[in-house]
């Protein structure tokens, strides 16, 4: 026994804090597995009594449940210091030498029991011993085991643990107090004294935090409607509330109930009376109505109709919502022709305000948008009335306007007719026959040139056939009635806009509509909008007439010597048209009308030359860029598709449809034009060196890089081009290579956001780039600047205009991509969804910040 404590007692010793703290931990466990139902069932009673439990039991059942838990408690704790058992040394010996491989302390305790007289079994034993020694000296603390889930299967203690946090963050520990004084009598009441407590509630709509009584010294401030709860404790009568803020006169009950709740309606004081009360001023803020003003100088209205009316809403808190009311303001309207008759009775037209779909809404400024041209008050006088309402249900009002109700203005006279007649018919069905005579008249043995096409006369006759038929059967009720009218603004279009293919007769068409504008005083926003159907008509009339010439061999040029051509840039004909409408502008119409005729003169009789570059290593060098912009936008739109996939599985069938053909369709390299785009793009990709397939099944990583390479291999086979339009083109592709490198690296790092920003700014340089190339190389072939407007309309190059060409797949930086469609709507669309869905919380957090991004770029 000597020989074991020589061997244990210095590495006990040694072991003295593990040893500690081990022991420790064995108390620890052992009173957790004793006493967690005693500490639950206290959680539990101490949250559900700050809860205020005890204010909503009755009496009896209150000190039911206050006895069922008492004997709880006891008989917890009995059970706690039954099963509870002190931890000796020895146990914590036991379980530290248990912890450590081969038991050391247990061998350091033992003691040799044979050959204790022979010297190699005691060097055996000595170094087994010394062994045993090093092994315990790395002894450490061992953890206690206070886990529960074998004892407390259904986490009972999780839950009191979580009522008793919630009752700390919600409740009141003073209500534990008055649990001893329901009841208990006056002796009980008079000895804790009386106390009280009350907050202020402002609505909710306001946004405001709650008061607490206790923390307001003797003025409160709170908006009109703010609810004030007064709970009052101790002996009933010992405090009592005075007011005269909420003005009640019925259902008034005692001052010392001890539970009184009444609403902030009109300043006043507020007295809590007895031990320990205070007294407030109460100041009611009011809620003031919300205002809408409109900006007039904001207000406009497109050239198809479309109005926009700027306006500004302001609140104390929030505007809800608000709309627009149109009424049409009789006494005003022009009573002649079809208006002379009583008009049919119609509702006011009512829309709705846009509202912000984020931010502050109590003070904000919005634009509506609408287009009314289709309704039976077109161009006639109306009175137009914003509404705003606040989260009161407060209503407010802007001033009344008079004003013609905003429109679309057709300047074909015969679609301006027909139009007129089919305001008369919406405006009464009285008009019916008078209509029909009027358009009997109008195409009764047309001029030539009247109706542009057969069908557009053959839409008038049915529609004066249905409406004879109408009017005989004395069957013209609103729902046929609003069917020929429907087909009255159908046909309206037609004749407007027209259904042209031949471009010398679109761009006849738009002189016509000039020279009618001329002479019915058009706005100048009016002029601008023909001006530009003028330059579009004009463009492609010049494309036509290069066509024509490529496929003619240039046979209409040949024996006609230069001095029988008059040269032309593309600056003279941009200046032509300028002229022409800055004499419209100014008012200048007998000018401007000769300006006109000359110029359609000129136009008509011109004859257009290709320039002798033929396949020229600037023109593809401009093809090679523009299939390497093709396919950048194909990558691109692959990867916004992915990252719609990867953060919302399932939504691409649905939401990604609106990109099947757009550009770059699936990565196929597709162009704006479907199809064709596809075909001429995959064409093109084919047959050109180290062009990387878009269709393969590379990843978009690798596909990128080998679009980087492709565009490192252009800019190595790139002409020479002088000036500063030259070195301008090198930056910008140098420029579209970085960002390429930094999208493929994006895409290898699957940051999807940042390659798609990456591969924007690529797309960017990509168009500066070829609009540089193309003015380097118009520089070099005609130094002076004063080159033929009519040279380069090839496959790649420039039009008259100075518009790339770009194949009919929108690589040109300046031309449009939606010739025939309104391109500001589709603009307007496409921001409006793009709005909608950074406003949707559900989405991810990366692809609301990639749409916001582009809200901040557009």
């Amino acid at each position: 026994m000597a020989r074991q404590n020589n061997a244990l007692t210095p590495v006990l010793h040694r072991l003295r804090r593990p040893l500690t703290l081990t022991w420790a931990g064995l108390i620890a466990e052992r009173i957790v597995r004793a006493f967690w139902p005693l500490w639950s069932l206290v959680a539990a009673f101490a949250g559900a009594m700050m809860l205020g439990l005890h204010e909503v039991l009755s009496f009896e059942i209150l000190w039911s449940v206050i006895v069922l838990a008492l004997i709880a408690v006891v008989a917890a704790s009995v059970i706690g210091v039954r099963q509870f058992n002190w931890p000796r040394r020895s146990e914590a010996m036991a379980r530290m030498d248990a912890a450590l491989p081969g038991h050391p302390l247990a061998a350091l305790a033992d003691s040799q029991a044979i050959g204790a007289d022979d010297p190699a079994s005691e060097a055996l034993w000595q170094a087994h011993q010394k062994r045993m020694a090093e092994r315990a000296a790395t002894a450490k603390a061992v953890e206690p085991d206070l886990k529960l889930s074998n004892r407390d299967p259904f986490g009972l203690r999780y839950v009191a643990l979580l009522g008793l946090v919630v009752a700390l963050l919600f409740g009141s520990i003073w209500r534990v107090g008055s649990v001893g004084q329901m009841g208990a009598g006056p002796g009980a009441a008079l000895a804790s004294g009386p106390a009280w407590e009350g907050w202020v509630e402002p609505p909710s709509y306001t946004g405001l935090p709650s008061l607490y009584l206790s923390d307001i010294d003797t003025r409160i401030t709170a908006p009109e409607g703010s609810r004030i709860t007064i709970r009052l404790y101790g002996e009933v009568g010992a405090l009592s509330v005075s007011e005269t803020v909420s003005n009640r006169t019925d259902g008034l009950g005692a001052a010392t109930d001890p539970s009184q709740s009444f609403d902030i309606v009109q300043d006043g004081d507020l007295t809590i009376d007895g031990p320990g009360g205070r007294s407030w001023k109460v100041s009611a803020v009011r809620d003031v109505p919300p205002r809408v003003e409109l900006m007039p100088e904001g207000a406009r209205t497109n050239y198809d109709g479309q109005m926009s009316q700027p306006f500004r809403a302001i609140d104390d808190y929030a505007v809800v919502s608000g709309t627009a009311s149109f009424t049409l303001h009789l006494p005003h309207v022009a009573r002649d022709h079809g208006l002379r008759i009583d008009p049919e009775a119609r509702e006011p037209i009512v829309l709705d305000l846009p509202m912000p779909i984020a931010g502050n809404r109590a003070v904000f400024s919005e634009t509506l948008i609408e287009n009314l041209s289709e309704h039976p008050w077109a161009h006639l006088p109306v009175t137009m009335q914003m509404t705003v309402v606040d989260a009161k249900g407060q209503v407010g009002t802007s001033e009344i306007i008079e004003l013609d109700l905003p429109a679309r203005r057709f300047f074909d006279p015969l679609a301006a007719a027909i139009i007129e007649q089919r305001r008369d018919l919406l405006w009464s069905k009285g008009n019916g026959p008078r209509v029909s005579q009027v358009l009997k008249a109008i195409s009764y043995n047309p001029e030539p040139g009247l109706f542009r096409k057969d069908s557009a006369y053959l839409k008038m006759r049915v529609i004066i056939s249905d409406l004879d038929k109408k009017v005989r059967a004395a069957s013209l009720n609103d729902e046929a009635r609003d069917e020929i009218a429907q087909a009255m603004w159908d046909l309206a279009l037609l004749l407007e806009d027209g259904d042209i293919g031949d471009a010398l007769e679109r761009m006849r068409a738009a002189q016509d509509r000039l020279n009618e504008a001329m002479k019915n005083g058009a706005s100048n926003e009016e002029i601008a909008r023909l001006m530009q159907e003028l330059r579009d008509a004009t463009q492609d009339y010049l494309r036509q007439k290069s066509q024509q010439a490529q496929r003619d061999n240039n046979t209409d040029q040949r024996g006609q010597t230069p001095q029988d051509f008059m040269e032309m840039s593309q600056d003279d004909i941009n200046d032509m048209m300028e002229r022409i409408q800055e004499l419209m502008e100014q008012g200048r119409f007998a000018e401007a009308q000769q300006a006109l005729e000359e110029f359609q003169e000129m136009m008509e009789n011109m004859q257009v030359t290709e320039g002798a570059g033929g396949n020229s290593p600037g023109r593809e060098a401009m093809e090679g860029l523009a299939d390497t912009l093709r396919q950048q936008q194909g990558l691109s739109d692959q990867a916004f598709r992915d990252l719609q996939e990867q953060f919302n599985p399932g939504a691409q069938a649905g939401e990604s449809q609106g990109n099947q053909g757009r550009n770059g369709g699936q990565g196929q390299g597709q162009s704006h034009e479907g199809q064709n785009g596809q075909g001429e793009g995959q064409g093109t990709q084919q047959g050109r060196e180290g062009t990387p397939q878009q269709g393969g099944q590379g990843s978009l990583a690798d596909r990128q890089e080998a679009l980087r390479r492709e565009l490192e291999r252009q800019r190595g086979n790139l002409p020479g081009m002088g000036g500063e339009a030259g070195e301008n083109a090198r930056r910008s592709l140098e420029r579209a290579d970085d960002a390429m490198r930094g999208a493929e690296q994006a895409l290898r790092d699957q940051d999807l956001a940042g390659a798609l920003d990456n591969q924007s700014e690529a797309m960017d340089a990509l168009r500066d780039g070829m609009k540089n190339m193309g003015e380097a190389l118009a520089q070099e072939q005609n130094p002076n600047g004063q080159g033929e407007a009519f040279s380069q309309l090839g496959e790649s190059g420039s039009d008259p205009l100075g518009r790339n060409n770009g194949n009919g797949s929108q690589t040109g930086g300046d031309q449009r991509g939606l010739p025939d469609q309104d391109v500001y709507g589709r603009a307007r669309e496409l921001l409006d969804e793009i709005r909608r869905r950074t406003g949707e919380s559900a989405r991810p957090e990366i692809e609301r910040n990639y749409l916001q991004r582009l809200l901040d770029r557009f």
